[in-house]
């Protein structure tokens, strides 16, 4: 995990480690920064309560981003050392679109996260991208980071759509978790919490007069496997 301290909040460090938990364990926890400047004040404790070590990097030059700089280098540099199977990359207002991309190419997975100002080009070069307004506790969430609507945008549902066709039987019906995989190919920066809800399942079900939603038991009995259908592919 790589973080570029000089844009990230500290204050979201704790669920964004929980986020990458859901990927793997994050064997390697780096942020990058001056810290000998008092903006990095606010880290200290985040630092040293999740055992992320801080990566010095002075300002050599007015103007230039050298923490950009050396995070990059550093990816290269683990990419090629260290039997890793992925990136958590934290870069908030900079573009690293060809990292990402450089990443993937060697076949590990990439997890962005970002401020809703992060360049979509490098939004859409990750696996998977999550916005921290999203991760933030919830007295610093404005509404604008909750339910903006009863119900999602017409695009949301059409994103919704595609991926049950994509994933669907000959009658229609497809897994959730198919579903959900097929959504995070077209839109990596897909998250139901942006509509109200912690699962995509919540998100579906919340939806009747779009989709049909079932649970169905598993062979073993022990837990059900939640199907969906698109009522407009149904009727």
């Amino acid at each position: 995990m790589l973080i570029d301290a000089d844009n990230a909040n500290p204050k979201v460090i704790e669920a964004l480690l929980g986020e990458v938990s859901r990927y793997g364990i994050a064997s390697v926890k780096r942020a990058y920064g001056d810290w000998t400047t008092q903006q990095l004040g606010g880290w200290k404790t985040s630092l040293l309560d999740h055992s992320i070590q801080p990566m010095q990097q002075f300002a050599n030059t007015k103007g230039k981003n050298a923490t950009d700089s050396a995070m990059i280098i550093d990816a290269m540099d683990l990419l090629h050392m260290r039997g890793l199977d992925g990136f958590c990359i934290v870069p908030s207002d900079s573009d690293f679109t060809g990292l990402a991309r450089r990443i993937r190419e060697n076949g590990l997975l990439v997890v962005g996260f970002g401020e809703k100002k992060t360049p979509k080009a490098f939004v859409v070069a990750c696996d998977r991208f999550v916005y921290t307004e999203l991760l933030q506790p919830p007295e610093a969430k404005s509404a604008a980071t909750t339910v903006a609507s009863p119900e999602p945008p017409r695009e949301v549902l059409d994103l919704i759509r595609n991926a049950i066709e994509a994933a669907s039987d000959d009658t229609g019906w497809a897994p959730l978790s198919a579903v959900g995989s097929n959504i995070a190919k077209q839109s990596p920066d897909f998250d139901s919490r942006s509509y109200g809800h912690a699962k995509l399942s919540g998100l579906v079900k919340s939806l009747p007069k779009h989709f049909q939603v079932q649970d169905r038991p598993r062979p073993d009995g022990q837990s059900k496997v939640v199907f969906i259908r698109d009522r407009q592919s149904a009727a």
